[in-house]
């Protein structure tokens, strides 16, 4: 099985090495922009691209995925909003387990449908916590998995939520407080979990100025995706991509 991406992630958290990911929704993102963000993404050395979405209701899932891979060497990682969700010609898949909701289907009903095509597929699985966070509106995710997010404020239940992930043998932890969040997930809970965990923290929603990304990258978190303010202006890449690695070159005595 590869493991060459899930590697990577991990040195890097053990280096201290903060990732920047361009979320691509292609049900959203204009076909004329993405070859702007695709350019800028390059240029401006983003780790990973995740694609996907709560939906995907068009063809575009594997016209994106090549567009990108004709242009750079970025890896492409699927964040699949539902099962069939899927494309061989990605590079990884976060293997996603909605372990804040109770919904049987989205913690372990759909992987057991899906498990054997995987297995199969030239595909990096990675199994991934996924924790949907209040964000202060209602949102897609939480919509079709017919589940309830973690509220803002429970620190606790959050790190709670994360170390059963971790114990149950997940591999990463995605807090997400959903595309558009009206508030981004604190900088507390970030830390709070971060603290507890030994695998890399990422996190997602709501997320539109640099001064947020380098905040939250601060706090702990070790990968940052962006998607819905890059939909909006795709010059973010640059901006956020800088602030984000910043503290890369800062050196730890």
């Amino acid at each position: 099985m590869k493991t060459k991406i899930y590697e990577n992630l991990v040195a890097s958290k053990k280096a201290g090495k903060k990732k920047f990911v361009v979320l691509i929704d292609p049900d959203k993102l204009k076909t004329d922009n993405i070859d702007q963000v695709i350019d800028l993404a390059h240029k401006a050395e983003v780790d990973c691209f995740f694609i996907g979405g709560s939906l995907v209701m068009n063809d575009t899932l594997d016209y994106c995925i090549m567009k990108i891979k004709e242009a750079c060497q970025i890896p492409v990682i699927l964040f699949p909003g539902g099962s069939m969700q899927l494309s061989y010609a990605a590079d990884a898949m976060l293997y996603l387990s909605l372990i804040s909701g109770r919904n049987p289907e989205l913690l372990i009903g759909k992987h057991v449908e899906t498990a054997p095509f995987l297995h199969a597929s030239p595909l990096e699985i990675i199994s991934t916590g996924y924790m949907l966070i209040d964000g202060g509106v209602p949102t897609s995710v939480s919509y079709i998995s017919n589940t309830n997010p973690i509220p803002a404020s429970k620190d606790d239940i959050a790190v709670c939520t994360a170390l059963a992930g971790e114990l149950l043998g997940m591999k990463l932890v995605f807090m997400d407080a959903g595309s558009g969040a009206a508030t981004p997930i604190s900088e507390s809970m970030i830390q709070a979990v971060s603290s507890k965990l030994s695998i890399p923290v990422i996190v997602g929603g709501g997320i539109s100025t640099p001064e947020k990304a380098l905040a939250n990258v601060k706090a702990g978190a070790d990968i940052i995706v962006v998607g819905n303010a890059i939909e909006k202006d795709p010059g973010l890449v640059t901006e956020l991509a800088a602030a984000i690695h910043s503290v890369n070159n800062i050196s730890i005595t």
